[in-house]
């Protein structure tokens, strides 16, 4: 089922995306969720214009996505935590907690454009940001233990 992007869908495209997903992934959430619609030929050719007039407009945003790189392409969050004697995070560290870290710290980054490995003990981690689909950063992030 072909289906255009209303937002962004980790794993799919952006906004004005024309993707190709399953018929029960499009139907029973993308559709009702708001985040798609079929992609009808009438469908295709707005969000065709809409895409050709938001391109001057992309280029501020990239430029903009790439300057928030450059910042965070040496930075390094810490997370404390809470973990037992053996060095083991009581739960695990996640992306909402890594967002939270970087409001915390000036950046506003969406924690669905956060991934990380799973973060279940204490240590050095690696965690990539993408901030665009053409700009992406590795940022370090070192747990802790409170």
């Amino acid at each position: 089922m072909k289906v255009i992007l209303k937002d962004f869908v980790n794993g799919f495209g952006e906004k004005n995306d024309i993707v190709i997903v399953k018929n029960g992934y499009g139907r029973n959430f993308l559709i009702p969720q708001g985040l798609a619609t079929i992609a009808t030929p009438s469908a295709i050719k707005m969000a065709e214009e809409n895409v050709r007039q938001a391109a001057h407009k992309q280029a501020k945003i990239v430029a903009d996505a790439k300057a928030v790189a450059e910042k965070l392409k040496d930075f390094k969050v810490t997370v404390p935590t809470k973990a037992g004697s053996n060095g083991k995070i009581f739960g695990s560290v996640t992306t909402m907690q890594l967002a939270q870290s970087l409001v915390d710290r000036g950046f506003e980054i969406d924690k669905r454009k956060i991934s990380a490995p799973d973060m279940k003990y204490i240590g050095e981690y690696k965690a990539t940001i993408t901030l665009h689909k053409e700009v992406s950063v590795e940022i370090d992030v070192d747990v802790i233990q409170e």
